[in-house]
């Protein structure tokens, strides 16, 4: 059986990467890894859809049982890849795409060296600022946070193979697919 193939999509929190990301799983029909985090849902967020939304306790019970592929802690807050979602997806030969911190990104190249790195970004710090606060979902001190963990962000953009500055949906969405295409 063909193994899958597997994409790794990373950047700065407000690069557009849920956004574009989720239009190009509706056209290609590839589905996406549901990442497992310990901060609380967004209003409208899904446990199991969204990501698998776990106490710290839980999480760190998994980390100690080898149970991710890649984790870290963002902005508080553990996000990480279950082994087993990715595995099964592969062995059925399926694209999947991590939509996942820069830092997980590298993990999981060293642990799948055929994997895509894909890296988005905004055209420049000033449309980050303007997107984050667009969203109205995070408080001031978050937002303040997620602009200075984004220029720690933007130093791995040069570990990545494709970069897509997303400037418009339409043109990121039809960037990632041609790399996904390739």
């Amino acid at each position: 059986m063909a193994l899958g193939k597997l994409y790794v999509v990373s950047g700065p929190s407000g690069a557009g990467k849920s956004t574009v990301c989720k239009e190009v799983r509706k056209i290609l029909g590839i589905n996406l890894s549901v990442s497992a985090t310990s901060r609380s849902p967004r209003e409208g967020e899904k446990d199991g859809v969204d990501y698998y939304f776990l106490t710290v306790k839980e999480f760190e019970d998994k980390i100690k049982n080898n149970e991710f592929l890649e984790y870290a802690k963002v902005h508080n807050n553990y996000y990480g890849t279950l082994k087993s979602e990715v595995e099964k997806r592969l062995e059925n030969g399926e694209k999947i795409i991590l939509e996942i911190d820069v830092q997980g990104g590298i993990q999981v190249k060293e642990k799948f060296p055929d994997a895509r790195l894909i890296f988005f970004k905004t055209p420049s710090k000033e449309d980050l600022e303007k997107r984050l606060r667009g969203r109205q979902t995070d408080s001031e001190e978050t937002i303040a946070l997620r602009l200075k963990n984004s220029l720690k962000e933007l130093e791995y953009e040069k570990e990545y193979e494709f970069i897509v500055i997303n400037n418009e949906i339409k043109q990121a969405c039809k960037d990632l697919i041609d790399i996904i295409e390739k």
